[in-house]
């Protein structure tokens, strides 16, 4: 789905320092802002898509599990310098990324990527438009050299496009349906395919652990469960 963060010298040097081997407690860094994939509800709980398909997939691994908040900008160098064991977080995967960590496969495949405005008369080209950092979809508007404004949370980059300091918002079409309800705002006609679908950010150091949590997924696309945990959440299309 989702997101693009470049790998730098400094984490694959704090890499070597993270702790692996066994795991009496796995712990599952999400980001907790993202909903449907995951969100904070309101009695303070992780929520969503991921935090249930989190815990089936701990369930059948016959792993301890629980999980941590983070924010989206830092989640894969606290991954690395070991504050948590996995991401679980609406991740794209990337071959920038892999630079850096290694994925389960996809436990979704690609979400699509599609622009909100104020109205479906928006010159993208010209325009301005406004996108989470760090993501695969800021990423791809800096590509096509498009006029880009980057936010810290998906919530401030659709604000932009409310208050006119962007022209659309481009972001994964499941996170965008959430936001739609107000009747303000218009999905445009256009959508891009962006990565690899979505999967759990490991430590290179931790193959056996996520050998563990992709045989639990071969297990639910096996059993139908994971289709059936997609169409619940509308995260994507299935499998």
């Amino acid at each position: 789905m989702k997101k693009l963060i470049l790998g730098t010298a400094a984490l694959a040097l704090s890499a070597g320092m993270a702790l692996s081997g066994s795991h009496s407690v796995v712990r599952l860094g999400t980001e907790g802002a993202y909903e449907p994939w995951n969100f904070v509800n309101d009695a303070g709980e992780i929520d969503g898509f991921e935090r249930e398909l989190g815990d089936e997939l701990c369930k059948r691994a016959e792993l301890t599990c629980e999980w941590v908040k983070n924010d989206w900008d830092s989640i894969i160098p606290n991954l690395v310098s070991g504050n948590y064991d996995a991401i679980i977080a609406g991740m794209s995967i990337t071959d920038e990324r892999e630079e850096v960590i290694d994925f389960t496969q996809g436990y979704t495949p690609p979400d699509p990527s599609a622009y909100v405005a104020l109205d479906t008369d928006v010159d993208l080209e010209g325009g301005v438009i406004a996108a989470q950092a760090t993501t695969i979809q800021a990423g791809f508007v800096a590509e096509q050299g498009w006029d880009l404004l980057e936010f810290a949370t998906p919530e401030e980059a659709v604000a932009a496009v409310r208050n006119g300091e962007a022209d659309a918002v481009l972001a994964d079409q499941s996170f965008l349906d959430t936001v739609m309800e107000g009747g303000d705002l218009v999905m445009l006609e256009r959508k891009e395919a962006l990565g690899g679908g979505v999967g759990m950010g490991f430590r290179e150091s931790d193959d056996e652990l996520r050998g563990k949590f992709d045989a639990a997924i071969d297990s639910m696309k096996a059993d139908g469960s994971l289709n059936e945990l997609i169409a619940k959440w509308q995260v994507s299309s299935q499998f």
